[in-house]
């Protein structure tokens, strides 16, 4: 048995680098539609418009601009795998420096939205297979419907709107109030940061400041959770054991809570890691909506709008390479939890 697992283990490891290899390759083939010339891409290094002909051509030089694409994508590799992500076109430091700065705050986010999602998914499946046909069952479905076929920024908007504006309960953006100083950085998260100093003002402030983009990010996520955990409960309430259980005097909450929903629960983990990989896309806009200073702010307003491709190329592999990785320990703890899927 443990050696199906490790054979099962090494194989989802052997998918991921070559999923993270056609990342790569798409990315910079991408990349050279936008900019299609060696001397377009050091005009990003240059930021002069009118910059000489004869600095452009040394710049593209120096980069290795003029080498094929695919030894430009092998030189990438290489480095990436030496913790090498090249330097910042527009701020002259290393990328790695950049999106560890940035990184952690949507972290910070993205973990406690997907665990959120998950709980509410779970809860208002379990609501709605155990209330299967009546009132309550189209209610849930009423809402789930309506939040998943909602737009991420829709839903931050409203949200913004309403709690920050209207009620004034959260602030409205930053990730902080900006009147307090932030600890110092110890341990790369703002959070821990804030734990590790003692500084409870501001831990207090950053989840203020939290609350409203989780929010967001876990009503946008929440009904494919629902969708799926009511299928399954259904399922499982139809079973024979879960007969057997309510033949035995269970109530129906024990055996919808208590047998079923332990068991029903196994095709969410797999969805855990698509929804995770769902809540970094949708961050994206909910940190741009919420003045939220993360990974997904710094690759709008640099990435995007200042079109700095190194940016766009190593947060775009950073986002893979968490995407991918959540999928092989979904695929896992599936194999190990399921042995029919080690088989096949």
């Amino acid at each position: 048995m443990g050696h199906e697992i490790l054979k099962f283990i090494l194989r989802r490891i052997v998918y991921a680098f070559v999923s993270l290899i056609f990342l790569i390759v798409l990315l910079f083939v991408i990349i050279n539609v936008i900019l299609p010339s060696p001397i377009a891409k050091a005009r990003i290094y240059v930021r002069n418009p009118h910059a000489p002909y004869a600095e452009l051509e040394a710049i593209a030089k120096a980069h290795g601009f003029y080498q094929p694409l695919y030894v430009q994508i092998a030189d990438y590799i290489w480095n990436v795998l030496h913790g090498n992500l090249g330097i910042d076109p527009v701020y002259g430091i290393p990328e790695s420096s950049l999106i560890m700065q940035y990184l952690p705050v949507t972290l910070e986010l993205v973990i406690p939205a997907t665990i959120l999602t998950v709980l509410i998914g779970i809860a208002m499946g379990a609501i709605a297979a155990s209330n299967r046909g009546n009132w309550k069952d189209l209610f849930v479905k009423g809402i789930y419907l309506t939040s998943w076929s909602s737009p991420p920024f829709f839903i931050a908007t409203v949200i913004l709107l309403v709690f920050a504006y209207d009620l004034g309960l959260f602030p409205s953006s930053g990730i902080a109030n900006p009147l307090l100083s932030p600890p110092p950085n110890v341990l790369g998260f703002p959070i821990l940061n804030a734990i590790a100093a003692g500084d409870w003002a501001y831990l207090d402030s950053l989840i203020r400041h939290m609350i409203l983009p989780v929010i967001s990010i876990a009503l946008v996520s929440f009904g494919v959770i629902t969708r799926i955990a009511r299928s399954s409960l259904i399922e499982t309430l139809e079973s024979d054991y879960s007969k057997l259980a309510l033949m035995k005097g269970r109530t129906k909450s024990q055996v919808t809570y208590g047998v079923a929903l332990r068991n029903g629960s196994l095709p969410i983990v797999t969805l855990v890691a698509l929804l995770f990989a769902q809540s970094i896309a949708g961050d994206v806009v909910v940190e741009d909506i919420f003045d939220y200073h993360g990974l997904g702010y710094y690759l709008l307003t640099v990435g995007i709008y200042q079109l700095d491709y190194v940016a766009l190329l190593d947060i775009t592999l950073i986002d893979g390479i968490l995407v991918i990785a959540a999928n092989l320990i979904a695929d896992i703890l599936y194999g190990v939890l399921d042995p029919r899927v080690r088989l096949s």
